[in-house]
C-alpha cells in the first residue's frame, strides 16, 4: 500500500510540474518528439514523456456524452538508477476500486487508481506496459468515472521510443 501511495504522491507532484509546464510552453521542456514532449526537472532530478490523447470518447449508457474534464495525461517518469514508471489522469476523479484498461496492439495491461491517477501495479508491470508502447502505434486508455461516465481515450504512439529513449538518458 505504501508503494502505490507514494506513486500517487510522485505522480502529484510530476503533474504539478508538468502541467503547467505543457500549457506555458515552460522552458522544463527540452525536446519534442513527434506526439510526445520530454521534460526535465532538477531538483529532485526527474525526466518524463508527456502526451495528450489524440481522441477522446465519453459515453454513459451507451450513448455520447458532453462532460468537462481536467488534464487527459500519459506520463513515463525517469529517475536516475530507476526503470520508467508510467501514469495516467483521466481528468476526472475514477471511480471508487475501479482499474482503468490500456490497450496496445490487442494486448491489455490494468492500472489501479488513486483519486485522479492511475498507474500499473509493479514494476514489472510499468517494463511490459513499457515495452508494448514502445513497439506499439496507439494507446487506448478506457475508464470510468465515480459519475458513471466510460472514457476511451486514445493515445499516439508516434515518437514515443525516441521521447523514453532521450528522457531516460537525461536521468541516468
Amino acid at each position: 500500500m505504501m508503494s502505490h501511495l507514494s506513486r500517487a504522491l510522485g505522480a502529484a507532484a510530476i503533474a504539478l510540474v508538468a502541467v503547467p509546464a505543457l500549457a506555458q510552453e515552460s522552458t522544463n521542456r527540452v525536446a519534442t518528439m513527434t506526439d510526445w514532449n520530454v521534460f526535465t526537472e532538477e531538483s529532485p532530478k526527474e525526466c518524463w514523456g508527456v502526451s495528450k490523447p489524440k481522441e477522446t470518447v465519453n459515453t454513459r449508457d451507451g450513448q455520447p456524452v458532453s462532460v468537462r474534464r481536467g488534464d487527459i495525461l500519459m506520463f513515463v517518469t525517469f529517475r536516475p538508477g530507476k526503470p520508467g514508471e508510467i501514469s495516467f489522469t483521466g481528468g476526472y476523479p475514477f471511480a471508487q476500486g475501479s482499474t482503468v484498461d490500456v490497450t496496445v496492439d490487442g494486448n491489455t495491461f490494468k492500472l489501479f487508481t488513486d483519486g485522479e491517477w492511475a498507474w500499473p501495479g509493479s514494476a514489472a508491470d510499468d517494463a511490459a506496459l513499457l515495452k508494448a508502447m514502445k513497439a506499439g502505434a496507439s494507446a487506448v486508455v478506457q475508464a470510468r468515472s465515480g459519475k458513471g461516465t466510460q472514457t476511451k481515450d486514445t493515445f499516439s504512439l508516434r515518437g514515443f521510443t525516441a521521447a523514453m529513449t532521450d528522457a531516460e538518458k537525461r536521468c541516468k
